[in-house]
């Protein structure tokens, strides 16, 4: 994976910084694993606008992916590696030994022709689902459950990869992207390497229309605001508009919002980085 810069010949052009593509291998999906996705605009069941600067955006199709990686001693071969409009990260499409065919996130240096696998008998090789008490200390993994069968949610964004440290009883101790560290129940699985298409944190708009394909509409900071409008609005000329907020008045440095009493707190070791 590697980006690609423009010649400065018009304004957008100037700061412009995307992806070359050159790992993708077919430019359609698999007509069986994608649906239509429609938009809310940031609107909620009854219409309201519950989130703002949404809307507009080109088409998408929703492409379903496999984060449980169930089908275990069942060889998959590698067909295509194809971009997904949803998420950073590339997919790759298997085809299955016994004809089913499942969309995975691709991690970075999977092939088109690999052969992959998943369970406990796995190799604990680029690509391979393992559950953790079978991938050895000290290996870079991706796509992480936090409750067994319940399937991947952590660690999926393109670049990102986690740590299995060490291991205590029943529990894998993982480091997180985040520089959290956790601990994680052994039976829960995850896949070896880091996610793909690590260059996507390089890549720049160049423009703001390039935002608008994405659905993102031009976002106006509250200090520009009047008192009515937002807590850090007012104030004669360029006022710093006092502590930073949200427009509801949640302080948005420093408040603390986790629960002091949440269940899960007993498992992370250490906390994120601020």
């Amino acid at each position: 994976m590697a980006v690609r810069k423009f010649k400065p010949t018009t304004p957008g052009q100037r700061h412009k910084v995307i992806g070359t593509f050159e790992e993708i291998t077919a430019s359609v999906p698999e007509k069986s694993l994608v649906c239509g996705k429609g938009a809310t605009g940031g609107r909620n069941h009854v219409g309201k606008m519950t989130v703002r600067y949404r809307g507009g955006g080109h088409k998408r199709r929703f492409r379903f992916i496999d984060f449980k990686r169930e089908k275990d001693g069942v060889p998959a071969i590698v067909k295509t590696i194809e971009y997904d409009p949803n998420r950073s990260a590339r997919i790759a499409l298997l085809f299955y030994a016994d004809g089913e065919k499942r969309y995975i996130i691709a991690p970075n240096g999977l092939k088109v022709g690999m052969e992959l696998l998943s369970g406990a008998d796995a190799a604990p090789e680029i690509g391979n689902t393992l559950p953790l008490s079978a991938i050895p200390v000290g290996t870079v993994i991706h796509n992480i459950e936090l409750r067994p069968g319940q399937g991947a949610i952590l660690v999926r964004s393109a670049g990102n990869f986690a740590q299995l440290t060490s291991r205590e009883g029943d529990y894998c101790v993982i480091k997180l992207p985040s520089g959290e560290t956790r601990k994680i129940l052994s039976a829960c699985k995850a896949t070896v390497g880091s996610v793909g298409n690590s260059d996507h944190a390089l890549e720049s708009s160049g423009k703001a229309g390039r935002s608008r394909w994405l659905g993102r509409r031009p976002h106006n900071r509250g200090v520009v605001m009047n008192p009515h409008d937002h807590p850090m609005g007012g104030g004669e000329g360029r006022q710093s508009g006092g502590h930073p907020r949200s427009r509801t008045g949640l302080y948005a440095k420093g408040l603390k919002t986790r629960a002091p009493k949440k269940q899960s707190n007993k498992y992370i070791i250490e906390r994120r980085k601020k």
